[in-house]
């Protein structure tokens, strides 16, 4: 019979877990998050063979019950990940890696992106390959195996949806990475399309005209010249970027002093 003594819980992770005994040191640690915090190198969890009972202190391969005492280590094993955890509907992906919170029902496996994705993001997003394999572009940090749920951009870059809320907040719109939109912004080039209408520029600016790249579409056009934004004439995105100086500048006629007669 199974018995469900409580055991540690992780500082760190709030996780259930039993003892792991860390292969690389041969200490023992509750998760490799708190090995890690502790040490100056890192646990690999797929090397790790043997795990302590906090009831009975018997040490022994990993399992999800203690062979001794019958203590349920955990309410989720992996025996590829040798994670003991409280049931979240986990479920171990073999081409990532690791283990994924689930359901596994509500997410696929992208293969060129590399990545476990909502089942709403199917044949819907933009592939870039093995994309979770470079770290976070806005701080720096691993995506692949963060606890940190990605955020999938438009133009197919992740960062942490933390990061991408703190993105929001601070009124960033672009992609760390490629610059284009993170979202939707027809609303707010609208607002612009207003603004722009009801600020003509002054009349030695009136004329001016100018070369810019869009970071949406990647077009290159020659659009008029105004402070609050050039708008690219083949998306209607204001995202865009001057490419130059001011062009085809009209100059303003000059007044003619009249002639003098003798």
């Amino acid at each position: 019979v199974k018995t469900t003594i409580p055991i540690p819980v992780c500082a760190l992770c709030n996780r259930v877990s039993a003892v792991l005994q860390a292969p690389c040191c041969g200490k023992l640690y509750v998760c490799r998050l708190c090995h890690d915090a502790e040490e100056n190198h890192q646990m690999d969890r797929f090397k790790v063979r043997e795990v302590q009972c906090s009831a009975c202190l018997k040490v022994q391969q990993t399992q999800q019950t203690c062979q001794q005492c019958h203590l349920l280590f955990g309410e989720y094993y992996c025996d590829v990940c040798h994670l003991f955890d409280k049931d979240k509907k986990q479920y171990h992906c073999q081409p990532c890696g690791i283990c994924r919170i689930g359901p596994r029902e509500k997410y696929f496996h992208c293969e060129k992106c590399n990545l476990c994705l909502a089942q709403e993001l199917r044949g819907n997003h933009k592939c870039v390959e093995n994309v979770s394999r470079q770290n976070c572009p806005v701080c720096m940090e691993d995506i692949h195996t963060s606890r940190i749920g990605a955020h999938v951009l438009p133009c197919g870059h992740l960062l942490h949806k933390t990061c991408f809320d703190d993105m929001i907040r601070t009124g960033a719109y672009r992609c760390p990475l490629c610059m284009h939109s993170a979202w939707d912004m027809q609303n707010q080039w609208e607002e612009i399309d207003k603004e722009i209408a009801q600020s003509p520029m002054p009349t030695e600016y009136q004329g001016a005209m100018v070369k810019i790249m869009c970071n949406d579409c990647q077009a290159h056009c020659t659009v008029p010249f105004h402070v609050l934004g050039m708008k690219c004439t083949s998306c209607g995105s204001y995202n865009t970027a001057q490419d130059g100086g001011l062009i085809q500048l009209q100059q303003p006629e000059q007044n003619m002093e009249p002639q003098q007669h003798d």
